[in-house]
């Protein structure tokens, strides 16, 4: 039975990631050899999306993996972050599933951080 969700994020500065998931993220972490850091990450879910709207023309994408951070407060979770060092590259919206902000992970990209307006499968 699958017991839990590994997520990887590849990095052009894995120590600078492996430091943003430490200190900014405050994720617990074990060492699983020569400094690979692995990080817990709390409860997980996975959602599977259409890569095209339902009218097939409004908007598309090819198929990926998206790695979303939930919290309950984003407001003030985005405070404790940014006093830690994190970036925003965007201010705070409602994307009508809940309101997102993204944030720059050092060396790869942005990840979006999110408090849901739906229900969370996690909290079943």
């Amino acid at each position: 039975m699958i017991s839990a969700v590994h997520c990887l994020v590849y990095s052009d500065d894995a120590d600078a990631a492996r430091a943003f998931f430490r200190n900014v993220l405050g994720w617990p972490h074990v060492d699983a050899g020569g400094g690979w850091l692995i990080f817990g990450s709390g409860p997980s879910e996975v959602a599977a999306h259409p890569t095209a709207a339902d009218d097939g023309l409004s908007w598309s994408t090819g198929p990926h993996h998206e790695i979303t951070l939930v919290c309950d407060d984003l407001e003030a979770t985005v405070v404790e972050l940014a006093e830690r060092g994190a970036e925003f590259t965007r201010g705070i919206r409602d994307d009508g599933f809940g309101w997102t902000i993204s944030m720059r992970v050092p060396g790869a990209g942005e990840m979006m951080l999110y408090q849901p307006k739906h229900p969370l499968a996690y909290s079943l």
